[in-house]
């Protein structure tokens, strides 16, 4: 008889439960009372990787806005390039601290990109519009 064997990594799901509760300024006292559950519950969860119930599961991931596909369907993630996804361990495995050191190159990044890009488009439109421009000798 055919058994099926996949079994769901809860503990890098329980890490960005932490992380996002965290993001929020939750404690973990706090999101135990919102879904009735005890401090050591939630604790027993984020570090222990201690399977909630379905319904708790669905509380806990709907209130931290947490979506589980890349959890439930790691190898289905729409063509995300295996570097995005080994950053996207990395991310996982750090702390607070360090997560603002990397929010802040990448924002560094965004903002270089939008300059650089915003520099090259008054100089497209003047090398545009003299090659537009009729030659002032008549030459064709």
């Amino acid at each position: 008889m055919y058994q099926y064997e996949e079994n769901l990594d809860f503990h890098a799901l329980d890490r960005e439960i932490k992380c996002k509760r965290e993001e929020k300024g939750w404690t973990q006292e706090y999101l135990a009372q919102l879904v009735d559950r005890t401090p050591r519950s939630i604790m027993y969860m984020e570090n222990r990787g201690q399977h909630p119930s379905l319904n708790i599961f669905f509380k806990i991931v709907t209130l931290l806005d947490i979506s589980v596909d890349k959890f439930f369907y790691p190898d289905k993630q729409d063509g995300e390039s295996e570097r995005r996804k080994r950053i996207d361990r990395m991310l996982n495995g750090m702390d607070e601290k360090e997560l603002i050191i990397i929010e802040g190159a990448a924002e560094g990044i965004r903002k270089a990109r939008e300059t650089e890009g915003a520099l090259r488009r008054p100089l497209a439109r003047v090398f545009h519009s003299r090659a537009a421009a009729p030659d002032p000798n008549g030459a064709q």
